[in-house]
């Protein structure tokens, strides 16, 4: 079967020089003619990992976020990605190991011979289903890579033969995105069957699916409401009018398993891994200690008694400060990839920037502050963290909507560290700072995106140069399109 190249990263990946035969593009280790599923399965996994790892080689969104700081090494906590071809490694990550597996998957699914056992209605519904699927997943991944790097390639990056593939402009790919979700969410059937095997985020479940569509559209809008609020605007209330994740029982969750090699990352990285390179950094903690939040016994273990965040962006003795809890590093915790907690918080911006979502601000920022408490297990101190003056929404310090959808979105997203530095990003709260060290390349502000692959500077040297003077530079300070304020 022929493996698609997604970026001509992949031919130093593949092989050491490009041959002059024909077959150049297959993956000789491959196990070819596998099934969807086995492909379905790798790409789900594969994109859970690397939204949840918390290696510095891959993933330092907890970095960005200034939820984690680190001991000994504190290169990523200073802002440099080049060392260890971070951009590179997550570049690569989305775009073969997931994006193109689930291109293949699709490619194996429509060759699929209807079963004696299945009517052709029936039948239908099923491939239907299951190509819906794989687009969703696929367009969550394109939205993660551009909300990382700004213009990449689109267009060319599944087109067959393409080797040197040309960059789409950011702003042109987010309606691109959004249409195939409406297609996708269009051909979604839950009277229909899908994957049997295979799908572990939602077991083949199509009434979840369509949820995680339209809740994926939500996140996708939200993100549009500074530069394209019409578009926001449709956007937004047609997903909420279909529906959205806004109980946990419905999140979008990868199941690990307690033994190795499928256990979460976290506690490979933490615990597997018999290393203490990581800490809660003080910005988290001294804001959850101002609230007394009571998150921080899911959060966190103590230090004396006490919860004490590392000083971000220094080496910090692993000892001295609180780590993060047993609860986060079980090695059976589920990779998160949309939950109530999310969704609850965007409809409250949403209802806050005057979109019809059925309810207001106020009452979404209170669902998603009391969804994040039932995530960890201590529901019944919600109610009391909510009484708080500094917490609950009328009288909670900031004179915009922002902030305090921002600071409150902050603090419950702490174990998705991507999601919140889109959070931050698109909101500006809370008001995190760069250290005082950091590297030059971060011209003393907290990034705003990963620069480009080396790779693709080095071999797609034209078509990089030719992004990186339409975005702007390729700076870690170049903003997303969308991120205008």
């Amino acid at each position: 079967m022929k493996k698609i190249v997604l970026l001509v990263t992949l031919l130093f990946i593949l092989t050491s020089c490009v041959n002059e035969t024909n077959d150049y593009n297959n993956d000789h280790d491959k196990a070819y003619n596998v099934p969807a599923t086995v492909l379905l399965t790798n790409a789900e996994k594969a994109l859970s990992d690397q939204m949840t790892t918390p290696s510095i080689n891959t993933n330092i969104f907890r970095f960005t976020s200034q939820y984690w700081t680190e001991t000994q090494y504190i290169t990523e906590s200073r802002y440099r990605i080049s060392t260890r071809k971070i951009a590179d490694n997550h570049w690569t990550i989305l775009y073969r190991n997931v994006i193109s597996n689930l291109e293949s998957a699709k490619s194996l699914v429509n060759s699929e011979v209807k079963s004696d056992g299945f009517t052709q209605t029936d039948w239908d519904k099923q491939q239907k289903n299951k190509i819906a699927i794989l687009e969703i997943l696929e367009v969550y991944s394109f939205q993660i890579l551009v909300d990382t790097f700004g213009d990449i390639p689109y267009t060319d990056a599944v087109s067959p033969g393409v080797i040197l593939p040309k960059y789409d402009d950011d702003t042109s790919i987010y309606p691109k995105l959004i249409t195939r979700l409406n297609a996708s969410i269009a051909n979604l059937d839950s009277s229909g069957n899908s994957f049997a095997t295979g799908e572990i985020i939602y077991n083949g479940n199509v009434q979840n699916w369509i949820l995680f569509a339209n809740s994926l559209k939500l996140k996708i809008g939200i993100n549009l409401a500074d530069v394209n609020n019409a578009l926001a605007k449709s956007t937004i209330e047609s997903a909420f009018a279909a529906g959205v994740i806004t109980a946990n029982s419905n999140n979008a969750k990868f199941a690990y398993l307690s033994i190795s090699p499928n256990y979460n990352p976290i506690y490979d990285n933490l615990i597997a891994s018999n290393r203490n390179d990581f800490v809660p950094a003080s910005p988290i903690i001294d804001d959850m200690n101002t609230l007394n939040d009571p998150r921080r016994t899911v959060y966190f273990t103590t230090y004396n008694g006490n919860y004490v965040g590392g000083v971000y962006g220094y080496a910090n003795t692993y000892e001295n400060f609180s780590h993060v809890s047993d609860l986060i590093k079980k090695p059976e915790a589920p990779g998160i990839l949309m939950e109530a907690t999310e969704v609850n918080f965007i409809l409250a911006e949403a209802a806050a920037r005057g979109y019809s979502v059925g309810d207001t601000a106020s009452s979404y920022y209170n669902q998603a502050i009391q969804s994040s408490f039932d995530f960890w297990g201590i529901s019944s101190l919600a109610s009391a963290y909510l009484a708080n003056p500094d917490v609950a929404y009328n009288t909670a310090p900031g004179a915009t909507y922002k902030e305090k959808i921002g600071r409150q979105a902050w603090i419950a997203l702490f174990n998705r560290g991507f999601e919140s530095w889109n959070t931050w990003r698109r909101l500006d709260f809370p008001n995190l700072q760069a250290p005082a060290n950091a590297y030059p390349e971060a011209y003393g502000k907290v990034p705003v995106r990963y620069t480009y692959p080396i790779n693709e500077q080095t071999v797609n040297g034209n078509n990089w140069n030719a992004a990186s003077g339409a975005i702007g530079g390729d700076k870690l300070t170049t903003k997303i399109f969308w991120d205008v304020n």
